[in-house]
C-alpha cells in the first residue's frame, strides 16, 4: 500500500505570494518587493492590510495565480509512489472553490477530483504526510509534517523544512 501525502496548494503549489503582490500593485499602484514581506504574517505584510485582503475575495483572484516552480515534476514523480490528495481549506472565500478547482484541472490534470480536499480545516486529513506552509495546519497533522518555505514563515524552527519541490521530492523519495 502507497504512503499518502496531503498538499496545500497556496504557496505550496500556488505562488500565491506572487499573484498578491501582482494585484496589490495593480489595484493600489504600490510595489512591494517580496523581500519586503519575509517573517511578516501574511495579513500585516502590506502597507494597507485591509486593502490587501479584499483583492482575495476578487474574481479571478485565485484562477489566474501562477504556479510554484517544479510543483508539476515534483507531483507527477510522487504519484508514481504515494497517493496524492490536493488539500485547500478553500471554504473562507467563496471564488476560491470554483477558481482552485479549475486551476487545478489545467495545471495538475493528472490529479483526479477524487484526490481534491476543499475543507475548512485540514485537522481532518489523516495522510502520512501533510505539505504546508502554516502552522495552524501542520501542527496538528497526525502524520508527518513538512513546512514548505513562504515568506512568511521563514522564521519558524518548528517542522521538517523544505525550501521547494526540488527539496520535497528528495526528502520524501528517501523517506519512501
Amino acid at each position: 500500500m502507497k504512503k499518502s501525502i496531503a498538499i496545500d496548494m497556496d504557496n505550496v503549489i500556488v505562488d500565491i505570494e506572487t499573484n498578491w503582490i501582482n494585484w496589490y500593485e495593480r489595484e493600489f499602484g504600490v510595489k512591494i518587493d517580496k523581500k519586503e514581506l519575509l517573517g511578516i504574517p501574511e495579513d500585516d505584510a502590506f502597507p494597507d492590510p485591509v486593502a490587501a485582503r479584499s483583492l482575495i475575495y476578487k474574481t479571478g483572484f485565485f484562477r489566474n495565480a501562477p504556479i510554484i516552480d517544479g510543483a508539476q515534476e515534483a507531483l507527477l514523480k510522487l504519484q508514481e509512489n504515494f497517493d496524492i490528495f490536493i488539500v485547500s481549506a478553500a471554504m473562507e472565500f467563496p471564488n476560491s472553490l470554483p477558481e482552485k478547482y479549475d486551476w487545478l484541472n489545467e495545471h495538475f490534470p493528472f490529479i483526479s477530483w477524487k484526490n481534491i480536499v476543499f475543507c475548512g480545516d485540514k485537522r481532518i486529513i489523516d495522510t502520512d504526510y501533510l505539505i504546508d506552509d502554516h502552522l495552524k495546519n501542520l501542527d496538528f497533522c497526525k502524520g508527518t509534517p513538512i513546512l514548505f518555505t513562504a515568506s512568511h514563515n521563514v522564521n519558524v524552527t518548528k517542522h521538517k523544512r523544505v525550501n521547494n519541490w526540488e527539496e520535497a521530492l528528495a526528502l520524501l523519495e528517501a523517506e519512501n
